[in-house]
């Protein structure tokens, strides 16, 4: 820390030139980012995927499927409207409803539009199709592709509608913080190069690479807040080195210390990012690889333009001061501690109980993975897909497809037989409502009748193009009509159940149920190791940090009770319905991301509190002035940082996408419970309760040495 200490205050202006010209350049991509950005990350390579372009490409089945629903539209204007579309020549065949009695009902209809598989820039042929229908009423464009825009058109807008609440609040904090107008707007400066430094790294990785939709809103979600909480914590240490030493001095000082506890505090948060790299789905991948990347700028420009900034500054930082520090904030703490320190039984029972109560609707919760009801109920692609559902009753049933290898092929008569006894086989689960194959399509019945009508040559004209359909050399696609809807457990268990059956077949299957039985074993089977890693990792890190086996302990499992709690609360808001919120479920992504990120986060104010508690200890050896000194001192920065947090993260709660409420209104909640009932009550009151515990570990021969021989000569 001492070389980059040196570094900076020596070329100051060059690093801040060598900034502005980075942000410029990321500037420039930046701004192609959401082009770039496609789909809800819900994807991974397993038997599904593998399913699907064995039948799209194999088997020419169509690569995609969108709708256009017809409400209370004539049948006129629904016939020019598919004419209109099939101009564009960018759909491989529509079924009109006109052509399918299934699709059609007197005052709703629905026509199918299939893609080829080497369709490319899907977006481009939603707006396409969109113009080619115009403004005409009733008619609707949904499905995959369709809701995907739209997400990416709402996250944009979710974007500027958290920022627009969010910073001028996370200003009116740091006013507060730091009581001058230049102090307050220095952090916010090196958030916005963060974001956008970011987003001009992630276009570039963009083009090699598939990413999520959502990152557009978790990037900059974390990218201000722990921008502004470094520097936050970085310019507290700096203004306070300045009361007693130069500029150079207090930029070296700061550097090594604050920017020293910057490095710590990203290194915890890139361990519960990290673990999610265990996970393999696209999503897990996205929000690591680009939480990594604004963590890693953030720290950069903290220990690299903050303090150039600083400098170029000078005593400019106390300019328009708004408000002055009051002289006996510590001494209010210090009361606050006190009383805290002189009932730690009752305060301790008191917040585990307010806890308890929290943890409690954790017990229900349910997870889904996000699919329409990401997007608001305004937008008319979520309306016309629901409305269609409703009307035609599309969720009762879900369609899977069975992939089935035979080594010596399907269509001589062993094959064929082979393959009506699959079909048997199939027909018979109760869960089956139909099965589709040569059989079924051409109404024979039986193996011999198959093989008679092949020898009639005009037979085996109209069946040979139906036998192609389903076999190609030795695989044979079954599509299979299940009753039950794709999301449900039972559907789940039946794809799951079958991909492992004995069977004299190699079978695969891919459809709705098998991706999402897939993503969410992905995830159940993954997320305890994961989390093995976060919690394991970060013990080791606070034990060395402080010496002790104790805090790091009480660090982790009053880290864990906060996240149940929150996710209590999560589940009391967003999937029982209140504060003006619909009862719906809880995304599959929210535990893991929230726990993966709040737990590094609360890190930070632990290791920050923890440490100044160490130092006093160090220095007297008093537990209890060492929990008082250490509240006081750091009790206005902590409180400040949390609330820029929350009031960043908390900000997209009054955005559209529902994931990504979640995620925000998730880390808001945690990060409000972290400061407060754990930090101000539950830490001092267990560092009260456990007195020179606290500071114990077995076979210390550092710091504590003395100490831990007159603890051990005292039990």
């Amino acid at each position: 820390m001492r070389t980059i200490a040196r570094f900076v205050t020596s070329a100051h202006k060059y690093i801040i030139f060598a900034w502005i010209a980075i942000f410029i350049v990321m500037s420039i991509f930046a701004i192609r980012l959401p082009s770039l950005l496609e789909g809800d990350g819900f994807e991974m390579d397993g038997e599904h995927a593998a399913v699907m372009d064995i039948v799209s490409t194999t088997f020419d089945m169509p690569a995609e499927t969108m709708f256009l629903v017809f409400d209370n539209v004539s049948d006129d204007i629904i016939q020019t409207t598919l004419e209109n579309v099939e101009k564009l020549n960018v759909t491989s065949e529509i079924a009109s409803p006109f052509d399918h009695a299934e699709q059609y009902k007197k005052e709703v209809s629905y026509a199918l539009l299939h893609f080829d598989n080497d369709t490319e820039n899907m977006a481009d042929i939603v707006t396409d199709i969109r113009e080619a229908v115009g403004d005409e009423k009733g008619i609707t464009l949904t499905g995959a592709s369709a809701i995907s825009k739209d997400i990416n058109t709402a996250s944009q807008r979710d974007l500027m509608t958290a920022e627009a609440i969010g910073l001028p609040i996370a200003i009116v904090v740091l006013l507060f913080a730091f009581g001058t107008v230049v102090a307050s707007f220095v952090p916010l400066i090196i958030g916005i190069v963060t974001v956008v430094t970011s987003f001009g790294i992630l276009t570039l990785l963009g083009a090699q690479m598939e990413l999520s939709i959502f990152v557009l809103n978790i990037v900059p979600m974390l990218g201000l807040a722990l921008s502004i909480d470094f520097a936050l914590l970085f310019i507290s240490r700096y203004r306070e080195e300045r009361k007693h030493s130069d500029m150079q001095a207090a930029i070296t000082t700061t550097i090594r210390t604050a920017g020293r506890s910057v490095i710590f505090s990203a290194f915890c948060v890139f361990i519960g990012l990290g673990a999610l790299f265990i996970i393999q789905v696209d999503i897990f991948q996205n929000i690591a690889i680009g939480g990594m990347i604004v963590v890693g700028i953030a720290v950069l420009s903290s220990i690299t333009l903050l303090p150039s900034v600083l400098i170029t500054l000078g005593d400019r930082i106390e300019k328009w001061q708004l408000l002055k520090p009051k002289a006996n904030r510590l001494d209010s703490w210090r009361i606050f501690a006190n009383r805290v320190i002189k009932r730690p039984i009752t305060i301790t029972l008191v917040a585990f109980v307010l806890l308890g109560i929290a943890v409690i609707p954790v017990k229900n919760m349910e997870l889904t993975i996000p699919q329409i009801d990401s997007l608001p109920t305004s937008y008319d692609t979520r309306q016309a897909f629901e409305l269609m559902d409703e009307t035609f009753g599309l969720s009762e049933q879900s369609s899977v497809y069975v992939i089935a290898e035979r080594a010596s092929g399907w269509t001589d008569e062993d094959g064929l037989q082979s393959m009506k006894t699959l079909e048997e086989l199939l027909a018979k689960d109760a869960l089956v409502d139909d099965v589709t194959t040569i059989f079924s399509m051409s109404d024979i019945q039986s193996v011999n009748e198959w093989t008679q009508a092949m020898m009639a040559p005009e037979m085996a004209a109209q069946l040979t193009p139906l036998l192609e359909t389903f076999v190609q050399d030795d695989q044979l696609m079954i599509p299979v009509t299940l009753r039950a809807d794709g999301t449900s457990d039972v559907a789940q268990d039946w794809v799951r159940d079958w991909s492992t059956k004995d069977t004299e077949w190699n079978l695969s299957i891919g459809g709705q149920a098998k991706f999402n039985q897939e993503i969410f074993d992905e995830i159940l089977d993954k997320v305890g190791y994961a989390l093995l890693i976060i919690i394991v990792s970060t013990f080791f890190i606070l034990m060395i940090a402080f010496r002790s086996i104790v805090i790091p302990i009480k660090a982790i499992l009053m880290n864990v009770i906060g996240l149940a709690a929150t996710f209590g609360i999560l589940v009391y808001i967003f999937q029982y319905g209140h504060f003006g919120i619909a009862a719906g479920t809880i995304a599959l992504i929210i535990p893991v991301i929230v726990f993966s990120l709040v737990f590094g986060l609360s890190m930070d104010y632990e290791v920050f509190l923890i440490s100044r508690m160490q130092e006093e200890y160090a220095n007297s050896f008093d537990n209890d002035r060492a929990t008082v000194e250490g509240l006081a001192t750091t009790s206005k920065i902590i409180t400040s940082a949390a609330l820029i947090m929350i009031v960043l993260t908390g900000a997209f709660a009054f955005t559209d996408v529902m994931p990504v409420k979640q995620i925000g209104v998730g880390i808001a909640i945690a990060v409000a419970i972290d400061a407060t009932i754990i930090r101000l009550l539950l830490v001092p009151s267990l560092m009260k309760l456990f007195g020179k515990w606290n500071w114990w570990l077995p076979f210390n021969k550092g710091l504590y040495r003395s100490d831990n021989r007159r603890f051990e000569q005292r039990k």
